[in-house]
């Protein structure tokens, strides 16, 4: 796993954000739903390029962790890795710097919370989630909700497109909604919320 912060003012836990990663993985069957109708994954000639870690920051320099290889992280479980083995690179960044993102590799000049790269087999890359803290701590201030349980609540929305669910129709965003609510009771369940912080 490569992590990298791009916000000044985030404090991140790493520690956390690995036992996140492992408790997702680990309990991929119960968070997806057996009777999730999960799209599949998209082929070489759909993914689309890694931006952050292989234009916009030095992610890519930065020593990997962990490799994200879900079977090693569960061998019990005998269902096959929600997410195709490989690295996963996790970025947290301002919302200026994800809608930056947004624009330059999706076309989309409208401000977003969460964009995930699916990962490329050639490249051995799981995928790329990044996610903007700011808007996060926005939100969570609106709801009432804390900074870090809609952090991590973006992760999870991250993880979950990697595995193959989508958002686009109304029937799909219930899927996710449903698959998010069960991750994050999980999470709770087990104190799994990191500990983030974001100043100013």
């Amino acid at each position: 796993m490569r992590i990298y912060n791009g916000d000044p003012g985030l404090r991140l836990d790493r520690r956390g954000l690995i036992a996140v990663l492992r408790c997702l993985d680990s309990h991929a069957p119960a968070i997806l739903g057996r009777a999730s109708r999960i799209a599949p994954r998209p082929s070489p000639s759909d993914l689309q390029p890694s931006p952050i870690s292989h234009r916009l920051s030095p992610l890519a320099r930065l020593p990997s962790t962990i490799t994200h290889h879900p079977s090693a992280i569960a061998p019990r479980l005998p269902a096959p890795p929600a997410i195709a083995p490989g690295e996963l690179s996790l970025a947290f960044l301002t919302p200026t710097g994800l809608a930056r993102l947004h624009v330059t590799f999706l076309g989309d000049p409208s401000v977003t919370d969460v964009i995930t790269f699916n990962g490329t087999p050639d490249s051995s890359q799981a995928g790329e989630i990044c996610v903007a803290a700011g808007a996060a701590a926005a939100f969570a201030a609106r709801r009432g909700r804390g900074f870090a349980e809609e952090l991590t609540l973006y992760l999870v929305h991250g993880w979950l497109h990697l595995a193959g669910h989508d958002d686009r129709t109304p029937a799909q965003k219930r899927r996710m909604r449903a698959a998010e609510a069960r991750a994050m009771a999980l999470l709770q369940a087990h104190r799994l919320i990191p500990r983030f912080t974001l100043a100013g």
